[in-house]
């Protein structure tokens, strides 16, 4: 079992510590959205090949929800106190509007060359993000389709310093119980979609944002609890063949009505482990420095994938045919390799630079002392601690040490 160790109320609250295995995690959230597409859009012909990817990113479309607990999670433990709410709501807006700017121009280029037909209204909320709030078939999923899960972080993000106060007053038997009840909220959704006219229950449990916030705030909650140190769970290798069981049971057994919440209990676990693994200092295989580059290009890479794979299989031809032989696994990963360098050059050429450029700077606070500690604490046992960032100097918006030039936003 696992906990964090609560921090002393005696010295002044220290920047949070650094947790790159959850920037890893992100990785593995935006690979199994590429594997999910890559199946439905039929790029692989031969039926046996094709089995494979649908047998291993059948749920991959789950890596959404894994997104949204990460965020949930994410934000609430790197917030600071007294960070205004306008500080946050500038970081959020400079850290995803200028990729989702980019791509929203490409599209519209794209759109132009196919002759696609595009509605002013439909564009224009897509800009606002303000498309997941609109249950017309086609309208959430305008230009390019993937924001529309940007659509509901921005309402995440407004939600969020509206509600991290009470989040912070809570008490701890209210949070728990949220840590139960918010799960079974999730479960609830589908007898409660027969509430909803039939056209529009997809987007009711898929898309609109005040369903898809549970998730999100079932990450929060978490957060919340380790930050107290109150957090109880498994280490990170029984976490991990929960979540493997899990997935294979569910995509072989459970329905979907089931396995939504049966994965969001999982990827919680998977998370809150990942969380705890770097703040004590343990080995973890998502902190490692391949690993936490996937996870800082993950969120271009999700926004990319959709709109290179379908412009290539429309003017290649093969749109809904695909490739046959041996050509169809190639193809997925050269899209694979071929979305990971635009990932990379928006992460480096736009992300980067906008973050640095829009975001405001959290000012520096002195370097913390030392403390003496005892010798059975998990530091004394780890000399290397300090190198992770649990003693570490001041912290940006996310959790970087300042002064880095490089911005790491675990999202």
């Amino acid at each position: 079992m696992t906990s964090v160790a609560a921090t002393s109320a005696a010295r002044p609250a220290p920047a949070p510590p650094r947790l790159p295995s959850l920037t890893g995690l992100r990785w593995i959230a935006a690979l199994l959205v590429f594997g999910f597409h890559a199946g439905t859009m039929r790029i692989i012909a031969e039926p046996d090949y094709k089995a494979v990817i649908d047998a291993l990113f059948t749920l991959g479309l789950s890596g959404v929800q894994f997104f949204f607990i990460l965020s949930g999670f994410v934000l609430v433990w790197s917030a600071r106190e007294g960070d205004s709410r306008r500080t946050f709501w500038r970081r959020r807006i400079a850290k995803i509007y200028p990729n989702h700017l980019v791509l929203f121009a490409a599209t519209l280029v794209v759109a132009w060359w196919f002759a696609d037909p595009v509605l002013p209204a439909a564009a224009l909320e897509n800009l606002l993000l303000l498309q997941a709030w609109d249950p017309r078939p086609g309208w959430f999923y305008s230009i390019n389709t993937v924001s529309w899960s940007l659509s509901c972080e921005f309402f995440f993000y407004l939600c969020l310093p509206l509600a991290l106060p009470l989040l912070r007053r809570a008490r701890p038997k209210l949070l728990w119980a949220l840590i139960v009840v918010l799960p079974l909220l999730i479960l609830a959704l589908w007898p409660a979609q027969e509430l909803v006219p039939e056209v529009s229950r997809w987007w009711f449990t898929q898309i609109f944002p005040p369903v898809r916030s549970l998730e999100f705030w079932l990450g929060a909650v978490a957060a919340e609890l380790m930050r107290r140190g109150l957090w109880r769970g498994p280490g990170l290798t029984v976490a991990s063949g929960i979540f493997v069981v899990t997935w294979v049971a569910a995509a072989q057994w459970i329905r979907a009505e089931l396995w939504t919440t049966l994965l969001a209990v999982a990827y919680l676990l998977v998370i809150t482990a990942a969380a705890d693994a770097d703040v004590r200092g343990r080995r973890s295989p998502w902190r490692s420095r391949p690993v936490v580059w996937l996870g800082e290009v993950s969120f271009a890479f999700y926004l990319v994938h959709v709109l290179v794979m379908t412009s290539v299989l429309r003017w290649s031809g093969t749109w809904g045919i695909g490739f046959a032989g041996w050509r169809g696994p190639a193809v997925v990963l050269g899209f694979l390799a071929a979305n990971l360098i635009l990932a990379g050059l928006l992460h480096r050429f736009v992300e980067t630079p906008m973050m640095r450029r829009l975001a405001p700077r959290r000012a520096a606070r002195p370097a913390p002392v030392p403390r003496q500690r005892a010798a059975g604490d998990d530091d004394a046992r780890d000399p290397a601690s300090s190198a992770r960032g649990e003693v570490d100097g001041p912290a940006d918006e996310v959790g970087q040490p300042a002064g880095r030039s490089t911005y790491v936003d675990l999202r």
